[in-house]
């Protein structure tokens, strides 16, 4: 667990809304696709909910249980998790520079069916199926996807996004 007071300071309840500036495989354009990630932080510092509303994993409404590691307090935090989809999610989050770098580990099941990793995971339904596409391919198979994006909006508080309940499970 991270030093509470930095936590509090830099993470604690903080919600960001910001873009990647793509470029789609297909057809070699580029695209934003906009995300926004709230790190929820009550009881416990270590749930984020967040939702992706471009590129192919738009339409994706996910919370996860969390782990944060402060890299320089007020400037560099990194926040990793797992997803149900097998899918290995890492970002740092760059206070001064207000900018999010990432690093995916998409399973092969979720990138390449990602319109079944639509939805949101408190409907039973789209948990599972998301559940499934985590057993489609190997470790060897994943998708790695490294992206810089520029955060459009900073703020405290869950905004449009649903509070979730720390106890609830999140694999």
């Amino acid at each position: 667990m991270p030093d509470t007071s930095t936590f509090d300071q830099d993470i604690k309840d903080v919600h960001l809304i910001y873009d990647y500036d793509a470029v789609n495989e297909k057809t070699g354009k580029h695209e934003l696709w906009r995300y926004e990630m709230y790190f929820q932080s009550k009881a416990t510092q270590d749930r984020i909910v967040y939702a992706i509303h471009g590129g192919p994993m738009a339409g994706r409404y996910n919370y996860q249980k969390a782990e944060y590691q402060c890299i320089r307090p007020g400037e560099l935090w990194q926040c990793n998790w797992l997803e149900e989809t097998g899918t290995i999610c890492s970002m740092v989050y760059d206070i001064p520079k207000q900018t999010i770098t990432t690093l995916l580990g998409f399973s092969k099941g979720h990138w390449e069916e990602a319109e079944k990793a639509h939805g949101d995971k408190r409907n039973e339904a789209d948990f599972q199926r998301w559940r499934s596409l985590a057993k489609i391919g190997t470790q060897a198979d994943r998708k790695l996807l490294s992206e810089q994006a520029s955060i459009v909006e900073n703020f405290k508080g869950a905004g449009d996004l649903k509070p979730v309940d720390e106890s609830w499970p999140t694999m």
